[in-house]
Formats: structure tokens, sequence, C-alpha cells
């Protein structure tokens, strides 16, 4: 019998592919969107966060690309990050919050992506720090004069409305839904549930602020828009929808005049941005300062331990800020 034998150079290739094959297979089941069996979500800042998180539940794990304590604004995604959006099961971002978020999933192609602007209307509240105010009850789904996603003046911060955060909420349960068939039921109950204390968020702030003495607020910067228009509130913001901006002297002169003639009491900061120009101003002004949190973050000095929490602290402070009562 003729028995042929491999020479130890081809034993040795034979196994290399051998191992080429098997590494190749496990990297296409890392490659699936799941990570310990979960589906792999991650999130570009926290109110994207905390949606995934409550509507996943057990079924998901939840990565946030921007650590706590930092300005989502000036977040810049490195190279792994980008990475790892090519292999999650699901992206949930806001799109036109933080352009290196944007110009990322452009670039990795993420199977699944939520994008939070899509399930609601975006409207462009910049022009108040010039004096172009929107007052009154609003809560407005599109119309005439409003920006819409896309629109590069439009303000981004529509979480801190629970209206349209509900809306948001609803959308991101469909994106978990399509990524995850199988627990469906799952992510139905759990948006359910938070939507439910969304509405009752929603019926505590008008409640809340329904029998006030002012309807204006000084703020860091335009984080606020939606939530004004919700309630009927006016804010006047320091510098614009960029926290970083200075304002210039003609802003804080206005807000001065603003301040007497509206009986302002607070001139509010916030927990992740300088707090140097609303205590001057608050000083030149003899006014108290307290926290307004737009929740981009959960930190060391949050008022709570979620965005339900931070948001009930926020109503408390404009409670006292505006004399309700």
């Amino acid at each position: 019998m003729n028995i042929r034998r491999l020479s130890p150079m081809t034993a040795l290739v034979g196994a290399a592919a051998l191992g080429l094959t098997t590494l190749t297979a496990c990297s296409s089941d890392a490659g699936d969107g799941r990570k310990d069996g979960k589906l792999d979500v991650v999130a570009s800042f926290y109110p994207m966060q905390f949606l995934a998180q409550r509507i996943g539940g057990d079924a998901v794990h939840v990565s946030s690309l921007t650590k706590p304590g930092v300005e989502p604004h000036d977040l810049e995604i490195s190279p792994r990050q980008t990475a790892d959006l090519t292999e999650a099961g699901l992206v949930v971002y806001l799109k036109g919050l933080q352009p290196s978020v944007d110009r990322a999933i452009a670039q990795a192609e993420p199977k699944h992506v939520a994008d939070a602007t899509s399930y609601t209307t975006l409207e462009d509240h910049g022009a108040e720090v010039e004096g172009d105010h929107h007052e009154g009850e609003g809560g407005h789904e599109g119309g005439d004069g409003h920006a819409h996603s896309g629109d590069a003046a439009a303000d981004p911060h529509i979480w801190l409305d629970p209206v349209r955060y509900a809306q948001v909420a609803k959308g991101v349960g469909k994106a978990l839904e399509k990524a995850d068939p199988d627990h469906a039921k799952t992510y139905q109950k759990n948006t359910t549930t938070l939507v439910k204390e969304l509405n009752t968020l929603d019926q505590d702030f008008r409640s809340g602020l329904k029998d006030r003495s002012s309807d204006t607020f000084i703020t860091t910067h335009a984080a606020f828009g939606y939530l004004a228009e919700r309630y009927g509130l006016r804010q006047e913001a320091i510098s614009g929808l960029d926290p970083e901006s200075e304002p210039s002297p003609a802003r804080i002169k206005g807000l001065h005049t603003i301040a007497k003639k509206d009986k302002v009491n607070t001139v509010f900061f916030e927990t992740l941005v300088s707090d140097r120009t609303a205590k001057t101003l608050a000083g030149d002004l003899h006014l108290r300062t307290d926290v307004l949190d737009p929740i981009e973050g959960i930190g060391s000095k949050s008022k709570g331990e979620d965005y339900i929490q931070v948001m009930r602290s926020n109503l408390k402070a404009l409670q006292r800020a505006l004399g309700a009562k």
C-alpha cells in the first residue's frame, strides 16, 4: 500500500488554514450584533442610552459613546468606537447634536439605526437668544415656520419635552423590535410602561406650573425651548444652542432689562458646563442661582439618578423660580 506522508511544512500550512477558517467563523459569530447573547445596542449619549436601557431591559447590552461627565457636544469619536458602531445590533442616536457621531455612523453603516429626530418634529429655538420668542403652550406637530429634521438650525433638545420624548421612545421600541424580533413582546411591554411614565411626568409639569407668578426663566444655554413651548414658558438663554458660546455685551445688557421687567428671581446654570457667566449675571442683578439640568449626561452633580428623577428636580427648580404654588 502506498501511503502518502505529509511533510511538516504541508501539515503546518494545513493547520494554519484550519485555524484561519475557525477564526473567520468566530469573527462572524462576534459580528452578529450580539454581546454575551444579548442585542448589542450603542447609544450616542445619555438620553438615548436611557431609552435603550428602559425599553430593552434584560434583552439588551447597552453602551454609550459619551461617557458620564462629558459634555456631549464636545465628543470626538475614536476609531475603536467607529468599529463598535459597525458591529452593533442597533445604534440609537440623535442626528444633528453630535457631528462626530453623525460622521462615524455614515462611515460605519450599521445595519440597524434609530435616529431620534425621525420620530418627532424639530423646531428652531435658537432665535430666542436674539429676542424672537415662541410663546404659548405649543407642542406643534409640524406647521409653517417650523424647522424639521435635517434643518441645520433646528434645536435638537427634544428629550426635555416629555411628550416628544415619548414619541421618540415609541420609535426606539419599534427599532428594537425590528433588530431583535425574538424579544418583540418584551420591547412592546417596556415601551408601554415608559410612555405611561412620561405621560405622567407631562401631567405633573402641567399641574405643577399651572399657578405661577412669572413665565420667564434665564438659563445658561438654549436647551429648554421645547420644554418652554410645551408649558407656556419663556426661555431666556445667556448663550445659544451651543453651551460653550460666549454671549455678546448686547445680550447681557438685554438680559438685565428682561430680568427687571419680568421680575426674574433666579439665574439657572448647568452641571456639565461652566457656571461662571450665569453666576456673574446673577451677582450683577442680585439674583439667586439654581440648577436647571439639560440632562445631557448623568454625573456626580446631577440631582437624580436617571432622566425621570432629574426632570422632577427640574420641575421643583422651575416652581421655585416662577413662584408656582
